[in-house]
């Protein structure tokens, strides 16, 4: 059964399957790039493609998604999925239910720094990545080798789309800041609603999960982009995946105007993620 990874572009979904794919698809806990491949996107056209849904049609797509998870939930008992796409309903097409989904684990960050990284990887302007994260008609592609679209929607609509799973004990939150500073407890607390979900009492490997952690720290996988590259890192500019990471701090590289917009903008959810007062 599938367990989603969402989160809005540029909020350490990465970083969370990074844990993940050191902790399940390596033997010893050491994270690889290529244990990273473990953990797919939705949608995609390559999968798609592989089982005869993709057409040119993004309605007809849309019509699929269901199709392409139950296709998916055939093969393995338990199934990790990034996707950026908000929980929609399009034209009474879902994004996914409850019959293929196990979970969700949403991963959410301060809008005030994910939109300065939203800028560096889409090479826009702040002002043009204030306007992507306010809409509720924005689309983006899933990648660059990817003709699929994804419905991602505005920040705040994205957040509150996946609360959905919130009532069917389907979800847990994990705050990006929360992550950095202690990727342990957060990969813990994954790895315990993981076995929920299952209805299985908690078995943790701890020397796989400390390996996975040290593994996955910034500075290490920065180094190792640096060293073997990184094939999701941004090919529209000449930048770095993992670029700037703690040091992307708000107070320090986003101009008053632009903070009291967002602010202003996502009042209710950033108080109630005690991102602001």
């Amino acid at each position: 059964m599938i367990i989603w990874l969402s989160s809005f572009p540029k909020s350490g979904n990465t970083y969370v399957r990074s844990l993940l794919s050191a902790y399940y698809f390596t033997k010893d806990g050491n994270f690889n790039f290529d244990s990273l491949k473990s953990i797919r996107q939705f949608p995609s056209e390559i999968l798609f493609k592989k089982i005869g849904l993709f057409t040119k049609d993004a309605n007809k797509n849309l019509k699929n998604y269901l199709k392409a998870q139950e296709y998916i939930n055939k093969k393995a008992s338990l199934i990790f999925l990034k996707t950026h796409s908000s929980f929609f309903n399009i034209n009474n097409y879902t994004f996914s239910d409850l019959v293929n989904t196990l979970g969700v684990v949403y991963i959410v960050r301060d809008p005030r720094n994910v939109i300065s990284s939203f800028s560096n990887y889409y090479n826009i302007s702040i002002k043009e990545s204030f306007t992507a994260m306010t809409s509720d008609t924005k689309i983006f592609e899933s990648d660059v080798t990817n003709d699929l679209l994804t419905y991602v929607f505005s920040w705040n609509y994205h957040y509150n789309s996946w609360k959905y799973f919130k009532k069917h004990n389907k979800y847990l939150l994990i705050r990006y800041e929360d992550l950095v500073k202690n990727p342990k407890d957060s990969l813990i607390e994954i790895l315990e609603f993981i076995y929920r979900l299952h209805s299985k009492k908690p078995n943790i490997d701890f020397n796989k999960l400390e390996n996975a952690v040290l593994t996955t720290s910034f500075d290490k996988l920065k180094a190792l982009e640096k060293k073997d590259g990184f094939d999701e890192k941004p090919t529209i500019v000449n930048s770095d995946f993992f670029n700037l990471g703690v040091k992307n701090n708000f107070k320090k590289i986003l101009e008053p105007k632009i903070r009291n917009k967002i602010e202003d903008y996502f009042y209710s959810e950033m108080k109630e993620l005690n991102y602001i007062n």
